[in-house]
């Protein structure tokens, strides 16, 4: 019980440290701080709409039997009792994983958020097709 333990608490401090990175990446530079500001600001009936951001909800979590974890060619990056918990962590709390980004370049391919690196979709009542990219 205590690995199960403590391998919820490692992955929710990595997934407080990438939420803190990308907070960080956002920051402004040294060399941005030297650019001048804009002459003059234009008039209010001139200045630009904001943009709106659309909001994605996440998508249900999943309290049922899980599937078996997916089969990959070569060796998880983790043990297995590791590897388990975090599938089971991006099934049942799929409102952390959501807004969570991914660094590993993977958001070329498509993913939006940390969960599509383990979760290739959902059924109506949450219940995961497991992706393997989250073995690696």
């Amino acid at each position: 019980m205590n690995i199960v333990r403590s391998s919820w608490v490692t992955i929710v401090t990595i997934a407080i440290g990438a939420v803190g990175f990308g907070c960080q990446a956002n920051e402004p530079s040294e060399s941005s701080a030297a650019v001048p500001p804009p002459a003059a600001a234009p008039a209010a009936a001139e200045q630009p709409q904001p943009t709106v951001v659309q909001f994605t909800p996440p998508p249900p979590a999943y309290k049922g039997e899980l599937p078996p974890l997916p089969v990959s060619e070569f060796a998880p990056a983790r043990p297995p009792d590791v590897v388990r918990a975090v599938y089971t962590f991006a099934a049942r709390h799929p409102e952390v994983l959501h807004y969570v980004p991914c660094f590993c370049g993977c958001e070329r391919s498509g993913h939006k958020g940390n969960d599509d690196c383990f979760v290739r979709s959902r059924d109506a009542n949450g219940r995961p097709t497991w992706e393997d990219h989250g073995m690696t």
